[in-house]
């Protein structure tokens, strides 16, 4: 158990209430579940490998090494 020591101030009954809410809410918040090691990355996707095609046209060249 950890103990809250005020060091500063005079705080009401109600903002110590409200400082011992918080405290207690985010002991008690759930982690965040792990990745699952079985799913590829966003760097491996196939949408990643994938380009739009190419339109000719004039200046259709400088548009082609920006995705």
């Amino acid at each position: 158990m950890t103990t809250i020591q005020i060091t500063k101030g005079n705080p009401t009954p109600e903002e110590l209430a409200a400082l011992i809410a918080v405290v207690a809410a985010r002991a008690a918040a759930v982690p965040a579940p792990a990745p699952d090691p079985d799913r590829a990355s966003n760097w491996a996707t196939y949408w990643r490998n994938t380009r739009t095609p190419f339109h000719p046209g004039p200046g259709q060249w400088r548009a082609s090494a920006h995705p």
